[in-house]
Order: C-alpha cells, then structure tokens, then sequence
C-alpha cells in the first residue's frame, strides 16, 4: 500500500503532460511487473489517425522512451494497422490478446472523449485484481488529466491559453540551435526538425464584427478561426489564444520560408472560408525565430511588430520579423523589446 500511495502523489505531482505519461508508465511498470508498457495517443486527421508512442518502459529500461514531438506524423503506424489498440479505443474497454507476450490494452480517458490506449505486454494474463488496479490508476489519472486541461485551455476555443506558454516557449529555448547536434544514427536529428518559430495571428477588423453582428457571433468567428488553426498546422505545433482576437503558434520547422508557408497556408483558409452570417474575414500574421537567450516577452513582441507592420500595410498578409528589419522597414536595439515601427 505505501508504494502505492507513493506513485500516486508522484503521478498527480507534475503539471507537464509529457511528464505524466512517463509517470503513469513507471508506475504501473513498478507495481505490476510486467515485459513492457507503453502509452499511446491518438493524433492525426479524421480518417488519418496514427499511434504515438508518449512513454514506453521494458522491464529493465532505466529511463522511458517516445516519439519525439517533432515527428513526422507519417512515419507513424496507422490507428487502424492494430487491431486490439483500435478496439479498445473505439468501445472504451479493455481488450486481451493471448501470446507471448501476452497483450491487455486499456482505454486512455479524458472527461470528454478516449485519447489513447495504455498496453501492457506480460508473460501471463493479468488477473483480476491487477486489472482493477490498473483502471483504478487510469481513472485517477484521468480527472487529473481533466485538470490539467481546465487550467491549459482556453475555455472558448480549446487551443491552450496563456498562461501555458511561457513553460512551453522555455522548454524549446532551451533546446540547443540546430548547428550544435549532430544526427545520431537510426534517429531524426535535430537539423531535420528545424528550429523553434513563434507567430501572432489577429483578426482584421474584429471590433466591426461584434459591433454589427453581436458578440455571440463574434464568439463564433473565433471559435470557428481556432478549428482552422488546427487544420492548417501539425499535431504536434501548439495553438493558442492570448485573449480577444489574438492567437500565438508556437511551431518547430526548418527555415524561415518553411515557417513562412505554414503561416501563409493559415491565411489563404481563414481568407476563403465563408464564416456563417459574417461571410469573409482576414487575418494579418507575423512571426519571428526563437534566439540563443529568447524570453517569452522578447520574441511574443518580435512577432506582434511584424503583426503591426501587416496592419499598417493593408491587411491580410504574412509579416517577417527578420526580413522587415533587414528591409530596414522595422530597427530592431540590442535590448529585449527595442524595436520600433519605421
């Protein structure tokens, strides 16, 4: 029982997604001994699903392994290509495969849909108070999940809010610039994931359309502008809302034009989608690279002068932080936020 308790409180103790597959994994690992364990989330679009691996443990590995974030999704085994994962995730129950070794795949749940599946590899089948064990951990590790969404995510929209990107813009400065990686072999490297990007996105005009259609519809322009975001960048680039009309993408890809067309692709969709009731509106977008020694506060306002910039340059355009100073359409000073519209 205490060994229990402890990978309880050490399962609720972490705030970071990541960190609380690895832990579930460890967990159970401990208490049930088993070959091997891994987590499973689904990702991708409808009717594309693939299996990420987020945390596997042999019984003798020392440190957990994964899919990095930046995998390319179609190297990924489809959802559909394993048939016991793919039950237990579509009827919400635990599925057994006899064998050696022995499979017991269980649903990962949230408060609102199945996200992925926990599978257990063991040389027998596990019993029945092992079982319950198990959906005993998963449930409390699912309404710890929940809380973890409430406190992330933007109650309108769903992207994450705010306050959740300061934790993730650090984790990616903190990565090292590209040049200082080498490829190990058999494993992406860095110089093929690219580095890290942060852009602003605001709606052109916003104000005109709560103030001629009424907020409800406004609420809607938004929500309907985050579903776009979702479908115009990867599974693994993270969306945001700031609050009102601004939202923030923080994404890791190679180059400035690869950044530039994934924020390009976003505004041709927003431009051609017909909004119910309001018809067609704009989005005016600017991004910047993350530097050696960025802050959150320092790249955010990068970006949002090359926002700026797009506004005061017709709208419902892409902006370049780099290319405008170098333009010397914007000066950027040596220190954090010393950059002035030309």
């Amino acid at each position: 029982m205490p060994e229990l308790v402890d990978h309880l409180a050490e399962l609720t103790g972490f705030r970071d997604r990541a960190l609380l597959d690895v832990t579930l994994a460890s967990a159970l690992r401990d208490l049930l001994r088993p070959r091997s364990l891994t987590v499973f989330r689904s990702v991708g679009d409808t009717g594309h699903e693939r299996w990420l691996n987020c945390a596997h443990l042999a019984a003798g590995d020392l440190a957990a392994s994964a899919d990095p974030s930046w995998v390319d999704i179609d190297s990924l085994p489809l959802r559909s290509a394993d048939a016991a994962r793919l039950e237990a995730f579509l009827r919400h129950d635990v599925v057994t495969v006899a064998g050696s070794p022995h499979r017991s795949v269980f649903p990962l749940t949230t408060d609102r849909a199945v996200v992925g599946v926990l599978e257990v590899e063991s040389d027998a089948p596990l019993d029945e108070k092992e079982r319950r064990l198990v959906a005993s951990i998963l449930r409390i590790y699912s309404n710890f999940e929940a809380l973890l969404d409430y406190s992330e995510h933007d109650s309108l929209t769903g992207l994450l809010n705010r306050k959740s990107f300061d934790e993730s813009f650090m984790k990616a400065a903190a990565m090292p610039p590209p040049s200082l990686l080498l490829d190990a072999p058999g494993r992406r490297g860095q110089n093929e994931a690219g580095s890290h990007w942060v852009g602003v996105i605001d709606i052109d005009h916003f104000k005109r359309v709560n103030d001629r259609y009424g907020h409800l519809i406004g609420d809607e322009v938004l929500l309907l502008l985050a579903r776009l975001m979702r479908s115009s960048f990867r599974f693994h680039d993270r969306l945001y809302r700031f609050g009102g009309e601004e939202f923030v993408v923080l994404m890791r890809c190679q180059g400035a034009e690869a950044a530039a067309g994934a924020f390009e692709r976003l505004r041709r969709n927003v431009e051609a989608y017909a909004f119910p009731q309001v018809g067609s509106i704009t989005v005016s977008i600017g991004f910047t690279e993350l530097k050696v020694g960025d802050t959150p506060s320092g790249a955010f306002e990068r970006a949002d002068k090359a926002v700026y910039h797009a506004k005061g340059n017709g709208r419902n355009q892409v902006s370049s932080h780099a290319l405008l100073v170098a333009s010397g359409q914007l000066v950027e000073d040596d220190k954090v936020g010393g950059i002035e519209l030309f």
